[in-house]
C-alpha cells in the first residue's frame, strides 16, 4: 500500500507544517514515509506545495506526478494540481476562499470552510490543522490519535498552541462528516 498526499496553497498558510504533522503521524504508525516540500518564491505569496508519501514498504521514489490525493488551500492551487489526483482519490477543497469545484466526477470530492472554522475557534491560523483534521477523517489515511500525537509533538516547543490546534483538528474531522 503506498499514498501520496499533496497538500497546496498560498505561502504562509501553513501548507508545509500540515504535511510534516501527517508525515510525522504516519512514522508514529510505523509506515514508511517521505516528505518533500517545495521551496523557492513560492514563500513570497505564490502557491506553496509538499507531497507526503506513505507505504508500508520502502518507497521507490519520492517524486510522484499523479498523487492519491489533494488537499487545496487556495484556487490557484486546486486548478493547478487537481487534474493531475489520480482517479479515486480526493479532493479537498477550502470553500472558505475556493468558490468553485475541480470539475471532476472520477474523485471523492469535498468541501469545508477551513478558514471560517479557524475564526470561530478562535485564530485563523489555525485552518490548516482544521484541513488536515478533516483530510485524515475523510480518507481514513491514518488514525486520528497518530495525528493528535503528532501535533502536540509539533507544537511541544509552544505548549500554549497545542489546546487550540487539538480543537481545530477535532473540528475539522466533525466537518468532514457532514
Amino acid at each position: 500500500m503506498q499514498s501520496e498526499v499533496q497538500f497546496a496553497g498560498f505561502g504562509g498558510q501553513g501548507i508545509m507544517l500540515s504535511g510534516k504533522i501527517l508525515a510525522q503521524a504516519a512514522m508514529e504508525e510505523g509506515f514508511e514515509v517521505v516528505w518533500i516540500p517545495s521551496y523557492g518564491p513560492e514563500m513570497r505569496g505564490g502557491t506553496a506545495y509538499c507531497t507526503v508519501v506513505i507505504g508500508d514498504q520502502p518507497i521507490g521514489s519520492p517524486i510522484i506526478r499523479n498523487p492519491q490525493h489533494l488537499v487545496a488551500m487556495n484556487r490557484p492551487s486546486l486548478e493547478k494540481f487537481a487534474p493531475m489526483v489520480r482517479p479515486g482519490g480526493i479532493i479537498f477543497i477550502n470553500s472558505s476562499i475556493i468558490s468553485i469545484s475541480s470539475q471532476r466526477s472520477d474523485v471523492d470530492e469535498f468541501t469545508v470552510p477551513v478558514i471560517d472554522i479557524a475564526k470561530s475557534i478562535g485564530n485563523v491560523k489555525a485552518a490548516n490543522i482544521v484541513a488536515l483534521g478533516a483530510f485524515v477523517a475523510r480518507s481514513g489515511i491514518l488514525n486520528m490519535a497518530s495525528v493528535e500525537a503528532s501535533v502536540k509533538f509539533e507544537f511541544a516547543k509552544k505548549e500554549k498552541f497545542i489546546p487550540l490546534n487539538l480543537k481545530a483538528l477535532a473540528e475539522g474531522a466533525k466537518a468532514a462528516q457532514k
